[in-house]
């Protein structure tokens, strides 16, 4: 396998187009083609649909391009490494749930990078998609979050994927809510008193060997017929401070932030499910300097959000 036809491979991905891959690598659009059909002749799969509209990656090819882009990133660190004079990086990355505690806790983290060249990536996403980005993305830490009745499902899981990991917080959700909506007049909230209102969702309907179905039902009860799935915290946050028919489950907030949006966090009486947050690494990995002052500062964090 050629690696520079894996480089076609990846650029022609990432814009769609062989005309727009010859532009940015400054090579005749037919060697592109070719140098593709080559790649496709030797792996035995059709990495790329073509039509009039582009270039669109097939189920193959997304997995493929998936370890493409990995194999060419270490290509690149090795090369960097072994030149004369290439400055030493710190690295850092981790992929974790949304909460206040966590980027809290990153924030603080932030402040224990040196000087020096550093790359680091901090990813807010899925429980899911973590577990990939560990095993499969060259993310070293992750954090997952699932309701505690699911422990034994996601302990077996981690331990058949040989990762490690060991809980970080255990916790039930808290309701939040713009300060001018009717719930936060309340002082108790019940699942009957949240039925007229619209959800902020992100749920993350995900249990190994359990059908969707049945996770989906236990994530989102049936009494609300309103939900509006976000992904993206800040506009969360921005959506319940402008909108009082709004609310979302979260993990417990800070006040600051809560402030700084005209936010109030409210307990359901009604609500007894636990939470787990557990962090994960591939088995063997060994923690690095960064790794340790993040996980001291999360542990910062959590005694500060969570009771």
């Amino acid at each position: 396998m050629n690696i520079l036809h894996m480089k076609y491979a990846v650029e022609v991905a990432k814009l769609g187009s062989l005309n727009k891959a010859a532009e940015t690598l400054l090579i005749a659009q037919p060697n592109i083609s070719r140098s593709i059909k080559e790649l496709e002749a030797d792996l035995g799969i059709t990495i790329f649909n073509r039509s009039a509209k582009g270039m669109d990656l097939t189920p193959e090819g997304e997995e493929f391009i998936n370890y493409a882009q990995n194999i060419l990133k270490q290509i690149d660190e090795v090369e960097m490494l072994y030149k004369q004079g290439a400055p030493n990086k710190q690295k850092f990355s981790i992929s974790v749930p949304r909460a206040c505690y966590i980027s809290d806790a990153f924030a603080e983290f932030s402040k224990s990078i040196k000087a020096s060249p550093a790359e680091i990536f901090y990813k807010e996403t899925n429980t899911q998609t973590t577990i990939n980005n560990v095993l499969n993305n060259d993310y070293k830490l992750g954090i997952i979050r699932y309701a505690g009745n699911y422990d034994k499902f996601f302990k077996a899981m981690l331990e058949e994927k040989g990762l490690c990991y060991e809980m970080v917080a255990e916790f039930s959700y808290v309701l939040i809510m713009s300060t001018a909506s009717p719930l936060a007049e309340k002082e108790e909230i019940t699942f009957d008193d949240l039925s007229p209102f619209i959800e902020i969702a992100h749920a993350d309907p995900y249990v190994p060997s359990m059908p969707l179905s049945k996770v989906a039902k236990d994530e989102l009860p049936d009494n609300i017929d309103r939900r509006i799935y976000i992904f993206e915290r800040a506009s969360q946050f921005d959506l319940l401070s402008e909108n009082p028919e709004t609310f979302m489950w979260v993990s417990p907030a800070s006040q600051k932030i809560l402030d700084r949006y005209s936010l109030v966090q409210k307990k359901c009486i009604d609500n007894k499910k636990i939470y787990k947050d557990v962090i994960i690494y591939k088995d063997g990995y060994k923690l690095s300097d960064l790794d340790k002052h993040f996980i001291t500062a999360l542990c910062g964090s959590r005694r500060k959000f969570i009771k």
